[in-house]
């Protein structure tokens, strides 16, 4: 008699949200570093929301939205974390939360943005999930009830911090750039590729995009192997 073998399903893990676990570590510092580059960026407009994007999968651009986040949490700002990826969704599994209904539910059945939001260990943090994966996220993120919903997340916190698919796979970022004050773009020190960096660039200037700088991912850092992979440089003005 054969056995059936068992298929084997792959789970997300949770990221690490350094900044909370260990908020006086040296890389905790440098979000908050990007935190306040961020803020001076936009003297003369402030800068109220923010999408994280990267020109590849695999550069940490989730991980260090969600830092992000709490970051400015930390802070006393009253901040949001939406997941705009509608292809790989990730928030729910870094803050260990369902992902029933999220940003899809609210373009597709207009559930109330009260009825959306998850609370978190933070007083000031906020979480929107994605939501179930649509078929059609691009149609989704560019209607006029993304643009409606948006105003309402701006109305609601101070800071509301996006998180995208990367830039050279879809569209999306360059739909979501539009509702958004501020983009910034993620790259992986290890794997860098100064020709995807340059063409993810292009793509977000010809979308309008106001890109406020770009975080330097996994940086080698000689204090420690512990803090190594989330290190980041902070964020620059482009």
């Amino acid at each position: 008699m054969f056995k059936r073998k068992k298929k084997k399903i792959e789970v997300e893990q949770p990221r690490n949200v350094i900044v909370a676990n260990k908020p006086h570590a040296t890389a905790s510092e440098q979000f908050r570093t990007i935190r306040t580059n961020i803020m001076y960026s936009g003297v003369d407009n402030p800068i109220r929301s923010v999408l994280f994007t990267s020109a590849i999968s695999g550069a940490g651009k989730s991980t260090i939205a969600a830092n992000m986040a709490i970051a400015y949490a930390q802070a006393g700002i009253k901040t949001l974390l939406l997941d705009g990826d509608l292809r790989r969704p990730t928030s729910h599994y870094t803050f260990e939360v369902s992902n029933r209904v999220g940003l899809s539910s609210a373009m597709v059945n207009d559930i109330p943005l009260e009825n959306l939001i998850r609370k978190t260990e933070f007083d000031t943090l906020d979480l929107i999930t994605s939501g179930p994966i649509p078929p059609n996220p691009s149609e989704l993120l560019s209607s006029k009830k993304m643009a409606q919903f948006m105003n309402s997340l701006n109305e609601s916190y101070e800071m509301v911090i996006m998180d995208s698919p990367p830039i050279l796979s879809v569209t999306d970022p360059q739909l979501l750039c539009k509702q958004a004050d501020g983009v910034v773009l993620v790259t992986d020190v290890e794997n860098n590729n100064r020709d995807q960096l340059v063409e993810a660039k292009d793509l977000l200037d010809k979308a309008g995009a106001n890109i406020i700088g770009v975080v330097l991912n996994h940086r080698e850092l000689k204090h420690g192997a512990e803090e190594q992979y989330y290190y980041t440089e902070a964020v620059a003005e482009s």
